[in-house]
């Protein structure tokens, strides 16, 4: 399960990374995009310029970026608490079980039907909690993501005034859109480094 958890939480993290980078790439989105791309590349060629294209590689900065590689083991972290907690909770309804069972035949139907009873209601407050404290992570994780979205804007937004790129496309694991890629392009190491100075100095403050 922790290994299932922990891709879920690398998948949100690169999601919110990613989210920077790219177009919703679907449907007409894809189509309107590739036109515009062609149209300005087309018309830079003409002026005798290259068009200025840049991609970033998101499984790069999932793995390499300070700041999302503490976020993420602090979620992982907390949903570890969660899962133990519950497990510490069910074995102690199991070790009530093994109590009551101990008394045999001397156990009449009505207690047997109380204590079940009694049972499967802290079996369900367990569950419920367990429920309140995932839905609370999961806001918490959606909560990172808009911070890492902010940060990522931010810093993309400064460093492309010199830069000036008409399209910054992403590549990576399940999000890669380009079938060839000049690595002269790839603009990857620039945002790793800049984005966690950034960060150590912000967090400084």
């Amino acid at each position: 399960m922790m290994k299932n958890l922990s891709l879920a939480l690398n998948i949100i993290l690169a999601l919110a990374v990613g989210y920077l980078y790219y177009y919703d790439f679907s449907g007409k989105k894809v189509a309107d995009t590739a036109e515009k791309l062609n149209m300005n590349a087309a018309a830079l060629q003409n002026n005798g310029q290259q068009p200025l294209l840049a991609y970033v590689d998101l499984d790069s900065l999932n793995e390499n970026i300070t700041y999302i590689k503490d976020r993420r083991k602090e979620l992982e972290a907390e949903m570890k608490a969660i899962e133990t907690e519950q497990e510490n909770a069910y074995r102690g309804l199991q070790a009530q079980k093994d109590n009551f069972l101990k008394r045999g035949a001397a156990i009449t139907e009505e207690e047997a039907q109380v204590f079940q009873g009694k049972l499967i209601e802290q079996q369900q407050a367990i569950d419920q909690k367990k429920q309140n404290q995932s839905q609370k992570l999961n806001e918490k994780s959606f909560n990172i993501m808009d911070g890492i979205q902010k940060k990522l804007k931010e810093f993309l937004a400064d460093y492309n005034k010199d830069k000036k790129y008409m399209y910054i496309f992403t590549t990576g694991n399940g999000l890669d859109y380009m079938v060839y890629k000049d690595s002269a392009l790839n603009i990857t190491k620039d945002v790793i480094k800049g984005m966690n100075t950034k960060l150590k100095a912000e967090e400084k403050k």
